[in-house]
């Protein structure tokens, strides 16, 4: 489980490809320093497990399923990923519950400057418009953001200096790829009223 506070940017060291698979070797200090082999970490949102650890790097291996669909298939060396590690018995819920089980890949419709902040539009394909509501939490790329406005196809979001400072996201760009996790609650609910019915 997560919450979608990044706790650190990575930078991607190497992407190799094995076969129908890939590995990912990810710089990030801060993370490496506390890592484990074996344990979840969250990279642009996507549930991913520690493979191993050299000096500041950690590795991944990423299955065919995962590249395919995740926008790690856009990604390349030397880009930048948001990394969380998974929340502890004991940690601090920041955000809001993130599975990093991704839902769908989106593509960034428009990100500009609006005076100290930066405006934030993202595609919102019509089947997932029934888990998404006005002032509602979603992950994007790991990031857990509030819907500000939402109208058909689109979603926005207003990111404030430090999300955009402390995050991969300055690092996109109108065109650019995102990974969406929707609101875990939301699917909950849709799935018990469902069978109520």
């Amino acid at each position: 489980m997560f919450t979608g506070l990044v706790e650190e940017v990575g930078q991607i060291a190497l992407i190799e490809e094995k076969g129908a698979s890939a590995r990912f070797v990810i710089r990030a200090p801060k993370t490496a320093a506390h890592a484990k082999i074996g344990e979840s970490i969250a990279v642009n949102g996507c549930c991913l497990t520690v493979v191993q650890i050299s000096g500041e790097t950690i590795c991944f291996d990423l299955l065919a399923e995962t590249v395919r669909l995740t926008n790690f298939r856009s990604l390349q060396a030397d880009g930048l990923v948001n990394l969380e590690p998974s929340l502890p018995a004991n940690g601090k819920m920041g955000g809001h519950f993130v599975s990093a089980h991704v839902d769908a890949v989106a593509e960034i419709l428009a990100w500009e400057p609006q005076g100290a902040d930066w405006m934030l539009d993202v595609a919102l394909a019509p089947e997932f418009a029934k888990w998404v509501v006005h002032k509602g939490c979603i992950a994007i790329d790991g990031i857990s953001l509030t819907v500000a406005e939402l109208t058909e196809g689109k979603m926005r979001f207003w990111i404030i200096p430090h999300t955009y400072a402390e995050t991969a996201l300055r690092a996109r760009g109108s065109g650019s790829l995102v990974n969406i996790e929707f609101d875990l609650l939301a699917k909950y609910v849709e799935k018990i009223l469902a069978a109520r019915a």
